[in-house]
């Protein structure tokens, strides 16, 4: 069973930037407000979940967040409702609190930063926007 986990009680997170190929991973914690890319899962479908896995092991998170994709207006598109699946596919597989959060932009602005891994560095902004979004 999930523990009830509210989101301004989270201090050490791993976020993701969901893609259908690709999945940006960082880890962050709310103490310093800040988030790190880790890596970027290299894998379709099924196949991620045991890489996910692995990473749960090593890093312990409290909770895990998920960038949301959306229209600029804020209206759903296709891979709104794919981040959502996959939110929902780790709640479900790993029993551990998931929040989603808007992550319109992160991967145009971690661009802009000239960040090496393009994936990892937008998993690491969501994460970021997160804590500051969710501050006691």
């Amino acid at each position: 069973m999930i523990a009830a986990v509210q989101a301004a009680q989270v201090h050490a997170a791993l976020g993701f930037d969901y893609g259908l190929r690709r999945v940006g991973v960082a880890s962050g914690n709310r103490l310093l407000g800040t988030a790190e890319p880790l890596t970027t899962v290299e894998a379709q479908g099924r196949k991620v979940y045991p890489l996910i896995e692995a990473l749960l092991r090593e890093w312990e998170p409290q909770a895990l967040v998920v960038g949301v994709p959306r229209h600029p207006d804020g209206e759903p598109h296709a891979m709104t409702a794919a981040a959502m699946k996959f939110a929902a596919s780790l709640r479900g597989r790993f029993h551990v609190a998931v929040f989603e959060v808007d992550e319109r932009y992160t991967s145009v602005e971690a661009m802009a930063l000239g960040a090496q891994d393009v994936d990892a560095a937008a998993a690491a902004l969501i994460l970021e926007q997160f804590f500051r979004e969710t501050e006691a």
